[in-house]
């Protein structure tokens, strides 16, 4: 599950991990863009919630010094030894540049400098490097963590694909269909021992079609409009069907974009339908290859209406069917 969960102050969230873990969910993931930062909610994890796995989904490569961002995995890792994996990413041209104030440039070269330096410093190596994209003079972990965090890559076309398949521990997948995981994994090629799969998803596990897709649409608009995202899916085939809505963005009609996102790109990209529904489509993600699905949960009337009380009973139902959320 991604968490924080939105409308749960983080000193609520105790709760809200004993809930998951009771449920059955394996891992908690956290998001970086502009509510929590990746790692505060996770550090909350390790210490109340010591069954579950924790993963960033991802920590941006530009938004951290080198040096800090492995000193930060390392302390989360040092406080949850074999429970947490690293996963980065280039993140976007807002997050990054609109918003902290960092220039966006090369960001493949960024993404696979930061890897190969990660991976030498977590190993708990003192790195002296000239990479491409920054310059590392004798960096050495003082607290090198003694089980050493997998790292794992965001990747969505078949250049980043290949990178994380060849130097990273796994690959993080986000705003797909289960139909485009093959397509994503034949990129992948030989993998490395151990590699995994990770891949965000979205639910709106709501009866409520009308609610579900004008939600579903307002997202598509927000993420598929930003340029990689627009590549990503023109390479898994959806150019025809999204042009219309790339078109009427571009000329700043917002709401003939979201009006020309078709119904079945939003089912396919947002799930919905019951809690039980909702837990079956996320099996169809596993069955195309996605070791880790993580559930990015989408807010509906009924947890509107209902509160902390809806939001146990909604992860009971979409957790495991063999516990009983109690």
């Amino acid at each position: 599950m991604t968490v924080p969960m939105s409308g749960i102050p983080l000193a609520d969230h105790a709760a809200v991990y004993a809930t998951l873990d009771r449920a059955g969910f394996t891992d908690v993931w956290s998001s970086e863009v502009n509510g929590t930062d990746a790692f505060t909610p996770l550090a909350l994890a390790a210490a109340w919630a010591p069954g579950l796995r924790l993963g960033t989904a991802i920590a941006p490569v530009f938004t951290r010094g080198p040096g800090l961002l492995a000193m930060t995995a390392a302390a989360l890792a040092e406080a949850a030894p074999g429970r947490f994996t690293l996963g980065i990413g280039a993140s976007s041209p807002v997050v990054v540049g609109a918003w902290n104030a960092v220039r966006f440039t090369e960001p493949f070269r960024r993404t696979r400098d930061m890897l190969r330096f990660l991976r030498a410093a977590l190993r708990g190596e003192t790195v002296d490097e000239v990479y491409d994209t920054f310059t590392v003079r004798r960096f050495a972990l003082e607290r090198p963590p003694a089980v050493p965090p997998p790292v794992q890559l965001a990747a969505l076309r078949p250049g980043m694909l290949r990178l994380a398949a060849a130097e990273a521990d796994g690959v993080i997948l986000n705003w797909l269909a289960a139909d485009d995981v093959p397509r994503a994994v034949a990129e992948l090629g030989e993998r490395r021992p151990g590699f995994e799969i990770t891949a965000r998803i979205f639910v709106c596990p709501t009866e409520d079609a009308g609610h579900a897709r004008a939600l579903g649409r307002r997202l598509i608009t927000s993420y598929l409009t930003v340029p990689a995202y627009a590549e990503f899916h023109r390479w898994l085939g959806r150019a025809e069907v999204l042009d219309p809505m790339w078109r009427a963005w571009a000329d700043g009609d917002r709401r003939g974009a979201g009006a020309a996102v078709p119904d079945d790109v939003v089912d396919a990209l947002i799930l919905h339908g019951s809690p039980e529904s909702c837990r079956e489509q996320v099996r169809r993600y596993a069955d195309a290859g996605v070791d880790v699905p993580v559930l990015a949960l989408l807010p509906t009337p009924e947890l509107a209406a209902g509160g902390a009380a809806a939001l146990g009973t909604l992860i009971a139902r979409l957790g495991r069917p063999d516990t009983d959320g109690s």
